[in-house]
């Protein structure tokens, strides 16, 4: 979740804005709605279109990107992924020239949830009650598709989903709204109560969700199955495991919690003491770059490698074994590998498979958690 916290804007530098209560941004005198929701499935929408010679609305238009997102709103309430919700075309031909899968609802790359929060911030500054039907139909959809577990499936399998911020991003979403968020202050007693109940049972189904290993809880995977709550396999590379990125959205979102239980303390305090256990050192991954004719992907023109070194920060691999915390890759075939070299060569630079990450989530931690909430 906290991804989604970077107010990373188009076409304006962060130094000349200020956000303000509601979240919204300022940029001078012009009123901006954070697009950061947007980010990921826009760069997907790049990944697809190396010829972008359309025009933009610029973050300040929020009205005419609001007016994108019901035009591609589904009848379901929600929203097919990978669309650059700023383009300035015609969203009907958009949609026909998708395939038939790719034209459904989903919450993969990190999609629907954003553009309801996006149309609950637009209807806040303008009344226009399209903008609330629209977001109360999202809602409706997030409702529905919740599972009797707690979670939401991703696009590659039937299965709890936290790659992508599947769950968490709704949960986050029903957190905001429970603890009042002015931009959701019309919604009914009905779908209110019904959020607060999903957001309720979003919780347990994390906590069953987290690992444990040798009789102490860890972390949690990318996926995990319906009814064992156990790490399950995704795509081929995305094997069962544990994984220091998704866990950082789990951690991050229980770390928002008003006034948790001892249950989820004990869960935050148990995931940072792994990810501290977890933690690489004495190298770091550099981009590489490559000649035009060795570019596979036009958004990637670089190979990454792993570079020893001493003195690097410390980092995290994204999958660890599940028995004895183990860092390892995988293949596109499925293979298991030990080093970034034996990746294959678009799964080296199209999938992150060491990170930072969790540096942000243990400052918060010691900075916020410790000794305020975890003490309550």
């Amino acid at each position: 979740m906290f991804m989604r916290r970077l107010y990373i804007l188009f076409f304006f530098s962060l130094s000349v804005l200020a956000v303000d209560a509601k979240g919204l941004l300022q940029n001078g005198g012009d009123t901006i709605v954070s697009l950061d929701g947007f980010l990921d499935g826009i760069h997907h929408w790049n990944l697809e279109h190396p010829q972008r010679n359309y025009r933009r609305y610029s973050p300040k238009q929020y009205r005419e990107i609001a007016d994108n997102l019901l035009a591609y709103q589904n009848a379901d309430g929600g929203w097919p992924k990978n669309i650059d919700w700023l383009a300035v075309l015609p969203a009907d031909s958009v949609k026909a020239a998708l395939r038939e899968r790719y034209r459904r609802s989903t919450l993969d790359n990190r999609n629907t949830f954003p553009q309801i929060e996006y149309l609950g911030d637009v209807y806040a500054l303008t009344s226009d009650v399209r903008y609330r039907k629209a977001a109360e139909r999202g809602l409706d959809f997030l409702l529905r598709e919740q599972k009797p577990n707690g979670g939401w499936r991703g696009w590659d399998v039937d299965a709890i989903t936290f790659n992508d911020e599947v769950s968490t991003g709704a949960l986050s979403l029903f957190l905001k709204i429970s603890a009042g968020d002015s931009s959701f202050a019309w919604l009914d007693n009905i779908r209110r109560d019904s959020v607060t109940s999903a957001l309720q049972r979003g919780i347990a189904m994390i906590l069953k969700c987290q690992y444990v290993q040798d009789g102490e809880l860890t972390a949690w995977g990318q996926q995990h199955d319906n009814e064992t709550f156990l790490p399950v396999k995704a795509r081929t590379f995305e094997l069962p495991s544990l994984t220091a990125r998704e866990s950082c959205d789990v951690i991050m979102f229980l770390m928002d919690i008003p006034s948790p239980g001892d249950d989820v303390k004990r869960a935050v305090r148990a995931a940072i003491n792994w990810l501290e256990r977890v933690a690489l050192h004495g190298f770091r991954v550099a981009e590489q770059p490559l000649p035009a004719d060795k570019i596979i992907n036009h958004e990637y023109p670089f190979d990454r490698v792993v570079v020893a070194d001493e003195n690097a920060l410390r980092i995290w691999a994204r999958f660890y074994e599940l028995s004895d915390n183990t860092p390892f890759l995988c293949r596109r075939d499925g293979t298991k590998v030990w080093q970034l070299a034996d990746v294959d060569a678009e799964r080296r630079t199209g999938y992150d498979w060491y990170g930072y990450w969790p540096e942000e989530v243990i400052s918060r931690y010691y900075k916020d958690y410790k000794d305020n909430k975890d003490k309550q």
